[in-house]
């Protein structure tokens, strides 16, 4: 009897420490919960305020950096950070902090059903788009049958996340919703340079733009290659690729098919646009920085001839070559719309330095922080000159104006002021 009691006894202590041990674990969990809800709500609360990111103080096609509004189409994440929402495998779900994520229904209806085309793609088609906070913007849309174009959705809202400047086209947010997958960037209200190279209803570009739209371009892979961690290959640049804002200044587009170096240099397909393509990456199956020095140097061709890479540029470029011994004497490929307006050594100089980029061998081609150097010194003795000119005209002027003092002609100066302040508003846009 004594030995029941005791059992009994024991069996009620260890059922109610066993009771307590559940009842503080419950309350651990609850508080628990409770505080990541509260971490949530608030990180929610930060992320509905992150302002549309623009690329770089300095740009011309600059987003708002305002505060977005309750009715903006922005829709926070949880935890301040954008997920993937539909249409990918559970393993390949990211987050992107900063990277806005919009609704169908809101981009819909900003493409008026999309209706607004302005232009394809292997991708699939682009609209323009009016967003409720006012800002233009330009929506990529995967077409529906593109199984390569999702794994390049998710690349391009990957690599352009963390990458951020003036020469690269800016990504202001993505959405997945209903099986869709979408890009939306700034929108270029100038279109991809090769329309400006290629289409009869568009005013032909000048000398002196072409060369500033290749030091952009130079500078936009000089920061893949050289500012970015880590380093990005591009893997297609071309004409088509390259998109002009309202001040005629490039930016670099299209990373669907980009690569970060460091992942894997070997490509199992091979991957660009004919008439491009680095050899060596085609014999091989191994790009590198190199491979986008050589697209790089035939869009330099393309610029100075006006002639298509996929009509016989390379070929054409080859035949020169034989004549000038690739350092002067080019111009006999330049664009006749041009019609003769061209400075003859800058002409070689670029031609001269767009035959090293397309060298076969990869190790003989500059860099394109080399690259960069040689264009920015070309445009700096441009300035120089026009500079020297505008003194040597100004002093011309300031003689005129004391020999005819008898006359009270004083134009000349005031003109020349008004010419300066007329050519410095212009270069704030173009330059």
């Amino acid at each position: 009897m004594k030995g029941e009691s005791s059992g009994l006894i024991i069996g009620i202590s260890i059922g109610v420490v066993i009771g307590v041990l559940l009842a503080i674990l419950a309350l651990f969990c609850f508080r628990y919960h409770r505080k990541r809800s509260q971490i949530g709500n608030s990180s929610s609360r930060r992320a509905a305020t992150i302002p549309i990111r623009a690329n770089g103080a300095d740009a011309c096609a600059v987003m708002s950096d305002s505060t977005i509004g309750p009715d903006s189409p922005l829709k926070a994440g949880r935890n301040g950070v954008s997920l993937w929402l539909e249409g990918f495998k559970r393993s390949s779900v990211g987050s992107f902090s900063g990277i806005p994520v919009y609704s169908y229904k809101d981009l819909q209806k900003a493409t008026y059903n999309f209706t607004t085309l302005i232009g394809q793609g292997a991708f699939g088609p682009v609209y323009k788009a009016q967003m409720t906070t006012g800002e233009t913007v330009a929506v990529k849309v995967l077409a529906t049958d593109s199984k390569q174009g999702e794994k390049e959705f998710q690349t391009e809202v990957m690599l352009l996340g963390r990458l951020h400047h003036r020469n690269l086209v800016n990504l202001v947010g993505y959405c997945a919703e209903k099986g869709q997958h979408m890009l939306i960037y700034v929108y270029m209200s100038k279109g991809s340079l090769a329309s400006h190279l290629y289409r009869e209803d568009i005013k032909h570009l000048s000398w002196d733009l072409r060369v500033h739209i290749a030091l952009d371009v130079a500078r936009g892979l000089e920061y893949l290659h050289d500012g970015a961690v880590p380093p990005v290959i591009h893997r297609d640049i071309k004409s088509s690729n390259i998109l002009l804002d309202h001040c005629m200044r490039a930016r670099v587009a299209d990373f669907g098919l980009s690569r970060e170096e460091m992942v894997d240099r070997h490509a199992a397909n091979i991957r660009g646009t004919f008439g491009y393509l680095d050899p060596e990456y085609v014999s091989t199956g191994t790009f590198t920085k190199k491979s986008d020095v050589y697209s790089y140097g035939v869009l330099l061709f393309e610029l100075i001839a006006g002639r298509n890479p996929q009509q016989g540029l390379m070929e054409y470029v080859e035949l020169a070559a034989m004549n000038t011994e690739g350092k002067v004497g080019w111009e006999e490929i330049v664009d006749s719309r041009l019609d003769g307006k061209y400075d003859v050594q800058e002409l070689n100089e670029v031609a001269a330095l767009a035959y090293k980029c397309v060298n076969r061998a990869p190790r003989k081609r500059p860099s394109m922080r080399d690259i960069v150097q040689v264009l920015s010194r070309i445009l700096k003795l441009r300035h120089n000159k026009k500079h020297h000119k505008k003194s040597l005209s100004a002093a011309t002027a300031d003689e005129v104006s004391i020999d005819m003092d008898q006359q009270e002609i004083r134009t000349p100066v005031s003109d020349r002021h008004r010419r300066e302040e007329s050519v410095d508003s212009a270069d704030t846009c173009e330059v």
